[in-house]
């Protein structure tokens, strides 16, 4: 799963939480609401347990919730969680340092990719799953 899809679906596990939020919820119920294999949900609730965000609880009753309030989940944590060191395309990158345009591209895309991440991520800080939870409610009420 690519880090793009990784912090998409990892949103969608923590907005059905949100739904479900009274709730422990199997890894197999919210990989029927991504409509993926449960195993793939497993790493991502692995991911989003060790930052915090998702408590799990073993046992018959057990499952996965939130940890914390939706209003205290930013965005921006989330895709931290899923992206603590983003790629941006430059790590199998090696143009022929012999060109002049080759020795130089990756310093010249380094410095765009690092301002327009610093834009996003403010973005994201901006967001809670709250937000997303809410915009979710009014399209979706009363849907399970």
């Amino acid at each position: 799963m690519t880090a793009n899809s990784r912090f998409a679906v990892s949103l969608h596990v923590l907005a059905y939480l949100a739904f479900r939020r009274d709730e422990a919820v199997s890894s197999a119920e919210i990989a029927a609401s991504v409509d993926t294999h449960a195993v793939v949900i497993r790493r991502l609730l692995s991911a989003l347990t060790k930052a915090k965000l998702v408590k799990a609880t073993k046992g018959a009753a057990g499952g996965f919730s939130l940890a914390i309030d939706p209003c205290e989940v930013t965005l921006l944590a989330v895709y931290r969680a899923m992206n603590p060191q983003p790629d941006r395309g430059l790590r199998h990158f090696a143009p022929n340092q012999e060109c002049p345009i080759g020795a130089e591209i990756e310093s010249v895309l380094d410095a765009v990719f690092r301002r327009a991440r610093a834009k996003m991520e403010a973005e994201l800080s901006q967001i809670s799953l709250a937000d997303l939870h809410a915009q979710l409610a009014a399209m979706c009420s009363g849907k399970k």
